[in-house]
């Protein structure tokens, strides 16, 4: 995958968790600065998403440990290493820090 192929596909990923989040109904603030978005629980715990463009993939720092995305375009999706989606395993992870369940849904 190019960089330009990358920029954009992890960017409108990024915009995609931002909308998501909005939309789960959950207290989950978020601030989007240069390809990191910032995930602020209420308990002040933190998930840090962010692009790794030398590696093309999306980067995951949560309580719970740190996690490499690659994409995975047959999926049209962003994967772990043994095939774990991005946005299941978000859920996951804010689930964990929110204290409640949190259900993102992709746009």
């Amino acid at each position: 995958m190019n960089e330009s192929d990358f920029d954009r596909l992890a960017e409108e990923t990024l915009v995609a968790v931002e909308e998501a989040l909005d939309d789960c109904g959950v207290d989950i603030d978020y601030d989007n600065a240069g390809g990191i978005l910032t995930l602020e629980f209420t308990n002040g715990s933190q998930i840090i998403i962010n692009k790794q463009a030398p590696l093309t993939q999306i980067w995951v720092a949560a309580r719970s440990g740190g996690f490499h995305f690659d994409y995975d375009a047959a999926a049209d999706c962003w994967r772990l290493a043994n095939g774990e989606e991005l946005f299941d395993c978000l859920e996951v992870y804010c689930s964990d820090q929110a204290g409640e369940a949190v259900t993102l849904k992709q746009p």
